[in-house]
């Protein structure tokens, strides 16, 4: 998992054409992870809870150096960047008001490298980060060495949050976890346990309407290929048929039906447009996309007090 977005899977960066079978045609900055992975082909199909959890551990463990590599700039060491259009905590303040921080208990849901948990408490709160892969808590533990702002990490699932009822007053994920869950309704109820009553609950995932285009960040991105209400996983997998990468997708109305059925109250859903002046391309997000059709939706949700 990653706090920011994921590395663009190798077939739907080049438009999910690859079938059971034929060699994938690997993403360059990916290649290392594939072959770690045993990653050959895409196979749409379900996959349950246990096979998400282990293909997509094993993903972000093999990918966490080439993923920081890439990207770890951007992120930068002690930032909370929402997403790829570089909307910030400190700009956007969706959890709320510095004094709202400070002294706060949060949990970051799916940290990776905990860039957003470490500048939480620089700001004066008190983040836990949790993360399925040891790999991306590896960088996390190395990256609060360098910057002097160690914070405490957990190496679990975001379906069954080891953490006791009514524990933080903020819980929040940029790009972490959520989409790589076969049950994202059991997250946001994990999450509701352990918020006390009143507290904030924001997550940052891919717009749904990204689903039906080629993850290409070029012209081949423009045309959708897929449909939007076809929920099927998208599933790499290794020449035994064995899942390597796992990303569910929902469409807009099923991430609120998530959050309402956890009984959560939805305050705000942010759609990033993208900024005239921002030149960055990650994996699909780019200018000419971004200027078309959003890439992150932002689903900011309170706890009844």
């Amino acid at each position: 998992m990653s706090n920011a977005a994921p590395s663009a899977p190798l077939n739907r960066a080049t438009g999910q054409d690859a079938v059971m079978g034929d060699p994938p045609r690997a993403a360059p900055p990916h290649v290392a992870a594939e072959r770690v992975v045993g990653t050959y082909a895409v196979r749409p199909g379900v996959v349950n809870s246990a096979e998400s959890m282990r293909a997509n551990r094993a993903w972000w463990d093999a990918d966490a150096d080439g993923y920081q590599a890439e990207h770890g700039e951007f992120l930068g060491a002690a930032d909370f960047v929402w997403c790829p259009e570089a909307v910030r905590e400190a700009d956007a303040r969706l959890l709320g008001a510095p004094e709202r921080l400070r002294g706060a208990q949060v949990l970051e849901v799916g940290c990776g490298a905990a860039s957003c948990s470490r500048w939480l408490a620089r700001q004066g709160a008190h983040p836990v980060g949790l993360d399925l892969s040891s790999g991306m808590l590896r960088h996390a533990r190395k990256l609060a060495e360098q910057t002097g702002t160690p914070v405490p990490l957990v190496q679990a699932g975001a379906e069954q949050l080891p953490f006791a009822d009514s524990s933080f007053d903020l819980a929040c994920s940029a790009f972490g976890a959520v989409p790589f869950v076969a049950n994202p309704a059991a997250v946001m109820s994990e999450v509701a346990r352990v918020l006390r009553p009143g507290g904030r609950w924001v997550f940052a995932v891919m717009h749904p309407i990204r689903w039906i285009f080629p993850d290409d960040p070029g012209e081949v991105g423009l045309t959708a290929t897929m449909s939007y209400f076809d929920r099927t996983p998208y599933v790499e997998v290794d020449v035994a048929g064995r899942p390597t990468y796992v990303e569910h997708h929902r469409t807009l109305g099923d991430r609120i039906r998530d959050v309402v059925g956890a009984g959560l109250i939805l305050t705000d859903l942010v759609e990033p447009e993208w900024p005239a002046n921002l030149t960055h391309t990650w994996g699909q997000w780019s200018p000419l996309r971004g200027a078309l059709f959003p890439g992150t939706v932002i689903l900011c949700c309170d706890k009844p007090g």
